[in-house]
């Protein structure tokens, strides 16, 4: 080891057992991984004891790092027999009174647990209650566009509708494609077992049109199109266009929350079909592959297997997501505040949440019509 290198050495004399420091207490010194490595085990080699003296007077360089790293081994107090300079000990004495003392650990209070559930409460209610105004206020947007349909967005409607629903079928279809597959190759195995074969087209074709179809699809539009209903919106917040707007009297719900609530209402229920075209097409193809089920007994299949008030069901809860999706995204943008750490964590919150409410109301829709369809 160099004599530059920080290092300690145990002298024993009549007078009792002595660490003595050598070499470079810096910070440029004891930063190496492997000589911290090495510094710490030989501190805590040498723990502080009463009858343990400091001699300091063999060190080359010591700066606040190693002073700090010395009076925090020393447990925040001066050793009782310690040697060293004068600038030495008023380095020491400078991190001494810059240091403070850790806090003490929190204990585990029940009305501590309590408080912080109720504030997560009050959280929740307002957050309920901003989503319930804006759809309120989108209830009122609607009647309006029916009294003046000349003066609705409808070239905003038509760009959110190109944004959010033409530009996303690739992905879906790919998504929707590969599902298929997938649930086509698991369900065979298990099926080949009871020779079952015939019985694919069923469960495809229930699993497909009535439940994953229209879920992947909100849950791709939720992370795709949600996400970018809130950034749009918060940076209009960050860049004050937002204010703007309600100088300007422009109602930011009609302008803002209605063009991509129609649009999305609009979009879902296609794109629910065309994901589910594709997943049907995947599981079809998988299906033909993995036990010999020809396309053509598919087609003939699927109409008997799987009843219209599917079709229907599915249909009428990728409306509602498509409106959910876009509610939220807008709720989280109209909460960003003027700053882009707002920005990120609303966009954060808005994806989390849309996907969160569709898989709630998709749920609530499954129990509720439970008898529909079979």
């Amino acid at each position: 080891m160099p004599d530059s290198a920080p290092r300690l050495s145990r002298d024993d004399t009549p007078q009792g057992p002595w660490m003595r420091l050598h070499g470079r207490w810096g910070a440029a010194d004891i930063g190496a991984r492997r000589r911290w490595r090495a510094l710490a085990a030989a501190l805590v080699a040498a723990p502080p004891e009463t009858q343990l003296g400091w001699d300091l007077s063999g060190m080359a360089w010591l700066d606040h790092v190693g002073a700090q790293l010395l009076w925090n081994h020393w447990g925040r107090a001066w050793p009782e027999h310690l040697v060293l300079d004068d600038t030495q000990r008023s380095l020491l004495e400078r991190v001494a009174s810059l240091s403070t003392a850790p806090p003490p650990p929190e204990r585990w209070s029940l009305a501590k647990q309590v408080d912080g559930l109720g504030v997560l409460v009050l959280h929740a209610v307002d957050h309920g209650k901003r989503l319930l105004m804006l759809i309120g206020q989108l209830l009122l947007d609607s009647l309006r566009v029916l009294r003046a349909p000349l003066r609705a967005p409808w070239r905003d409607v038509s760009g959110h509708l190109y944004r959010m629903g033409a530009t996303a079928l690739p992905i879906t279809a790919l998504v929707g494609f590969l599902i298929g597959v997938v649930l086509a190759y698991l369900m065979s195995l298990q099926l080949r077992q009871f020779g079952a074969e015939a019985f694919i087209v069923n469960i495809l074709g229930i699993s497909l049109i009535r439940e994953l179809g229209p879920m992947l699809a909100a849950i791709l539009v939720a992370g795709r199109s949600g996400s970018a209903i809130t950034a749009q919106i918060g940076v209009m917040r960050v860049t004050e266009e937002l204010d703007a707007m309600r100088v300007m009297g422009i109602p930011q719900g009609f302008r803002l929350v209605l063009p991509r609530a129609l649009a999305l209402a609009i979009a879902m229920p296609l794109l629910s079909v065309w994901t589910t075209l594709a997943a049907l097409a995947g599981g079809m193809l998988a299906a033909d592959a993995a036990m010999d089920v020809s396309p053509a007994y598919f087609f003939q299949a699927l109409p008997n297997a799987v009843g219209s008030g599917n079709l229907t069901l599915a249909l009428s809860k990728s409306v509602v997501f498509g409106i959910l999706i876009a509610l939220v995204g807008c709720h989280w943008g109209l909460r960003v505040k003027p700053n882009t750490q707002s920005l990120g964590e609303g966009t954060t919150a808005s994806v989390v949440s849309s996907i969160t409410v569709v898989i709630i109301v998709d749920a609530l829709f499954a129990v509720a019509f439970k008898n529909v369809g079979f």
